[in-house]
């Protein structure tokens, strides 16, 4: 976008121009793209008359265009050339252009109603060639959906040129401005309409996303020009061009040295100094001003197809200027960094160890130490270090780089090289690595200063690949900030079946008519569970259990498996053998197939020697890896993955998941930086399947911008995303002091509840439970989108598959069991990731994996009790509305109902399709009310806003509980006074239960005969009336007018009431 500043005077524009000084005329490179419309043939006639009228809309980059209609022809020639202008000429290849053939229906002689189409052609960019290569290419008109009855072709010629355009248009023709007539006798303001591509603005101070819906209206972004007087010049602003190749070093950098050197601005390459600000006024955005003469209104319209990239509305977003390119990471706002990467030197003056000082305006960073390579001279040293300053545009237009190289020890100045910001190269994310080049190093005295330095300088933003290995002037502590991917292990399930025992040496001193107590126990790491005692066979020796036990054990397998029998007869363990079996060596299996069983000696064994016995018997055991079974590290309910370990067992792909964490608003001080003043030195983690994500870590700032975007394979969408925000504390210590990242929120975010290729850029509240209660730490600022082709058969077929892989249905866990081994999958997860670098600590896993939900705590109760109810609140009102019925509250809907009633009766089949259709309405009905943003943590469904403090502190309490006696007291007792209404509850339950089975149970004889007799005339008088008619009967003595009904509980009810139940069994 381009601001530009009109006036309406020549000779004060002149005078103006005359005063300022001479300044450069920077140009740039337009890319044109021209579609020539030429001729159709054999067009349906679709005017009603046997013709049609046809004409012409192109589209392309958002811009749509028209031709001419010509008259009733079937065989019309246009020979018309439309333009449109590239915004983005890198990724053209991508973008589309669509030409589609309508019937003007103005020409239809009243008949049309609408323009009918003819035809369409979709190209892409890639299908483009330059102007000079262009060719009249014939083709099929296609159809726009299955049911259209399409024929004929249309001959297009398409090209593309770049051209080169002046930023500083000519002043007007002088008659224009003499004709001009004065304020009073103008004509009212003509407003102008222009439909242009959402483009990057700078908006100023960020505005906060709004909570829309899917389809919120089109954004409406008004550039007015501003009230200045009318001796101001006409100026237009434009962007830098951004010369490519090898960058010409400036010669007036300030190195030290006795010789006098030219000043700033002075060197090759560089133009005068930079203009003032008066002279230069940056471009500004207004909205919502009265119109004036000659002011553009642009209208920023939404993209027709919602695989579009720029689906965010701009305003969300702060660019670095008003052109800046649309960012090929369309989720975040693109970040501009200034890249240094020193490689090596050559031919250096004495020194002892060099080092490169890199200072701009405003940063300074310093190198590590140089190495030098084996076989190298020693005037030779390497670095191989990248650095990523911040860069903003604007202000670095007339900024130096300075690159110095320094010896450690006596600080001699070795030589510099110096580099205008304005001349740096911009690099893409698509271009391969800018190729370093070797510059000479000057400044100092003469003669002390040789040798050259290997160095590639280019401007890119944060999706560039050296980004993450960079080291950025912001974050001091370079192994703890960066941001980094990781990588979960791949976890199995290790099933021993320990089945049987012969030739154990049990010691014969036992008590008379004992039986020894030998029990299994397996060890695998940190894990450790034992069997039951086992059964004695037809012999002694023989010891039987045929027992399962699983451990979860994770890649690479190098761990060994322990199997120790142990006879615990007395009260000291006595240990009849082991075995040690390598994990590795065990075998693998991915369905249900047996296994078979193989014999292991024990060794070891205490019953010998002092060695031990050479034999101590044998362990018949069955052992496999479990490829069929999904390792569960989370919760059941916030699972992000549920696919088998076994990668011959995965299912394609149905979509992508990305995330754009964009940065954070308003967090608290996490840590004292000094006498009354704190500071966050916040990164987020993302976690969704295997895959971690951490940004880097901005250090001392309560609003971090982190603008990362980072995408899923989703291969379920019924899963879960886990954003969590965290305060850096290991990056200020040791590993051995054991300082522990703080956590400052999360949310997360179920993939089923996002619209398809729809973009949702929404801000979340960082809710944390602390023992003095709720407590909002900040707010997190995330753009999220589900790429996937909506309900087609590979995404609805998701729903009809199982939740889990098959193994977990043909071989289910218990639910203890699963807890046991999530514990110890959560326990290995966060050891894996702690040896990353940097590390991942193990309270950021377990606070991601939710590791401690399964925990006692009053507020979940009560949650999860609310809930209950919340879900059987629909019964209740059904029972409701039809108490309103049958007490004629309202008596046209009970005559209806009555009505309705006669209907089912009498058609019985209508009755499940009437239900059917009933559901369905509702669902139509509730589409008004569906949740227009992924709902983040609720906190009144947490029952967060209304806990009692003393709940909260026995919540976060330890097990075994760590407050004094007394206050252990009483929470047991209230403990028990909420498990005496849970008893009656159930006891209640019971009862009705058991009245039931009462009916015939004959524990009442009065009450049996007479409900068997009841039974007896139901079935006599259904054999005589027909069933529609009692059916009618029954319903209409149910709805029958409160005049005729007594207030006292039916006799049936009563009769039901009196029936026994074993609660007077009860002791």
């Amino acid at each position: 976008m381009t601001a530009t500043f009109t006036t309406h005077q020549q000779h004060n524009q002149q005078q103006q121009e005359e005063a300022l000084p001479p300044r450069p005329e920077p140009t740039q490179t337009v890319r044109k793209l021209v579609v020539e419309i030429i001729e159709a043939r054999d067009l349906l006639p679709k005017d009603g008359q046997g013709s049609s009228s046809p004409y012409v809309i192109a589209e392309f980059d958002n811009q749509k265009k028209r031709t001419s209609t010509r008259f009733r022809d079937l065989n019309p020639v246009w020979n018309e050339a439309l333009e449109f202008l590239v915004s983005d000429p890198d990724n053209m290849d991508l973008e589309e252009l669509n030409v589609e053939v309508y019937n003007d229906k103005k020409f239809s002689g009243g008949s049309g109603r609408k323009n009918h189409f003819l035809g369409r052609v979709k190209l892409y960019g890639s299908q483009f060639p330059r102007r000079g290569d262009e060719g009249l290419v014939y083709y099929q008109l296609e159809k726009k959906s299955v049911f259209s009855w399409i024929k004929g072709e249309i001959g297009l010629r398409i090209y593309h040129f770049d051209e080169l355009v002046e930023d500083n248009l000519p002043p007007p023709p002088p008659d224009e401005q003499q004709q001009q007539p004065p304020p009073d006798q103008r004509q009212p303001p003509v407003m102008v309409v222009e439909e242009i591509r959402p483009m990057a603005m700078d908006c100023g101070e960020p505005i906060h996303p709004h909570h829309e819906g899917s389809h919120s209206p089109p954004l409406v972004v008004i550039e007015e020009s501003p009230q200045v007087p009318a001796h101001d010049p006409m100026m237009h602003l434009h962007p830098e061009p951004q010369p490519e190749g090898m960058i010409p070093p400036s010669m007036a950098c300030p190195f030290p040295g006795p010789g006098p050197g030219p000043g700033p601005g002075s060197g090759p390459g560089l133009g005068p100094g930079p203009p003032s600000e008066q002279q230069y006024p940056p471009p500004d955005v207004r909205k919502m001003q009265a119109p004036t003469a000659g002011e553009r209104v642009r209208v920023l319209r939404r993209p027709s197809c919602d695989f579009a990239p720029r689906v965010i509305p701009k305003q969300h977003r702060r660019f670095a200027s008003e052109a800046e390119k649309i960012h090929p990471y369309d989720l975040v706002e693109p970040m501009q960094y200034l890249f240094i990467r020193i490689v090596k030197a050559r031919g250096l003056s004495p020194n002892e160890s060099p080092y490169v000082k890199v200072r701009t305006t405003g940063h300074y960073v310093r190198s590590k130490p140089a190495v030098y390579r084996p076989g190298e001279p020693p005037d030779s040293p390497e670095w191989q270090q990248v650095f990523a300053l911040g860069h903003n545009k604007l202000e670095s237009a007339s900024s130096t780089l300075e690159i110095s190289v320094w010896d450690s020890p006596s600080e001699n100045f070795l030589g510099g090289v110096c580099f205008d910001l304005s001349d740096v190269p911009v690099r893409d994310p698509p271009d391969s690595p800018l190729a370093p080049q070797w510059y000479r190093l000057e400044g100092g005295e003469q003669g002390r200063v040789t040798g050259d330095i290997q160095l590639s300088v280019w401007i890119g933003t944060q999706a560039d690949d050296a980004f993450p290995e960079a080291w950025s002037s912001d974050a001091p502590y370079v192994a703890h900030t960066r941001s980094k991917v990781y990588q979960s292990p791949k976890l199995w399930y290790l099933r021993v079946t320990v089945i049987e025992a012969q030739d154990l040496q049990i010691p014969p001193n036992l008590p008379p008519l004992a039986t020894p107590e030998i029990r299994v126990k397996v060890q695998l790491g940190f894990q450790s569970v034992r069997t039951r005692r086992g059964s004695m066979g037809n012999h002694a020796s023989s010891v039987h259990w045929n027992e399962d036990l699983v451990f979860v054990a994770g890649e690479p397998l190098e761990d060994s498996l322990i199997v120790l029998v142990e006879d615990r007869t007395s009260k000291e363990i006595m240990l009849l053998g082991h075995i040690m079996i390598p994990v590795g060596s065990i075998e693998q299996r991915i369905d249900e197939r047996h296994v078979p069983g193989k014999w292991f000696p024990l060794e070891g064994g205490a019953g010998g020697g002092p060695g031990g016995p050479s034999y101590c018997g044998r362990l018949y055991l069955r052992l496999c890896l479990e490829g069929g079974y999904h390792v569960l590290d989370e919760a059941a309910h916030v699972c992000s993955d549920f696919r088998p370990t076994a990668k011959q067992l995965w299912k394609p792909a149905v979509g992508i998941l990305e995330l754009g964490i964009l940065g954070a608003r308003g967090l608290l001080p996490m840590k004292a930086k000094g006498p009354g003043k704190g500071s966050t030195d916040a990164y987020c983690v993302a976690k969704y399947g295997k895959k971690w994500v951490r940004t880097r870590t901005i250090t001392d700032c309560f609003d971090p911008r982190w603008n990362e975007q980072y995408t899923w394979q989703v291969y379920d969408p019924c899963t879960v995303l886990t954003v969590g925000v965290f305060d850096n504390w290991r990056m200020f210590s040791d590993s051995s002091e054991g300082k522990l990242d703080c956590s400052i929120g999360k949310i997360r975010i179920r993939v089923s509840t996002l619209e398809s290729n729809r973009v949702y850029t929404n801000s979340y509240p960082l809710l944390v439970l602390l023992r003095s209660g709720l407590k909002k730490m900040g707010e997190v600022e995330l753009a999220v989108r589900f790429a996937c082709p909506s309900l087609l058969p590979d995404t609805c077929a998701v729903y009809g598959q199982p939740l889990l892989p098959r193994m977990h249905y043909l071989r289910p866990l218990r639910v203890a069991q699963q807890e046991a081994l999530r514990g110890a999958a959560t326990k290995m997860v966060a050891a894996w990731l702690a040896r990353s670098e940097p590390p991942l600590g193990p309270e950021v896993v377990r606070y991601m994996l939710d590791a401690d939900s399964h925990t006692w705590s009053m507020r979940k109760s009560k949650a999860n009790w609310f809930r209950i109810v919340a879900v059987l609140a629909w019964a209740v009102g059904l029972a409701k509305w039809l108490d309103d019925i049958r007490r004629w509250r309202n008596p046209i809907t009970t005559v209806l109902v009555h009505i309705l009633y006669l209907v089912l009766v009498w058609y019985p089949d209508l009755i499940v399709p009437t239900g059917f259709l009933y559901v369905f309405l509702i669902g139509v009905w509730y589409y008004r009310f569906r949740p227009r943003i992924p709902a983040g943590m609720d906190t009144r469904l947490s029952q967060a806003e209304t806990v009692d403090p003393d709940e909260l502190d026995e919540e976060f309490d330890t097990i075994p509980s760590s407050k004094p006696s007394d206050i252990v007291r009483a929470r047991y007792d209230r403990l028990r006074l909420l498990a005496a209404r849970v008893q009656t509850v159930l006891g209640d339950f019971a009862t009705q239960g058991e009245r039931v089975q009462a009916l015939v149970s004959w524990r009442d004889p009065r009450a049996t005969k007479l409900f068997i007799g009841v039974c007896l005339a139901i079935t006599l008088t259904l054999y005589v009336v027909p069933p529609k008619m009692v059916a009618v009967a029954l319903g209409f003595y149910y709805l029958r007018h409160p005049m005729f009904r007594e207030p006292m509980p039916p006799a049936s009810l009563n009769f039901f009431r009196r029936l026994p139940s074993l609660s007077d069994r009860l002791m």
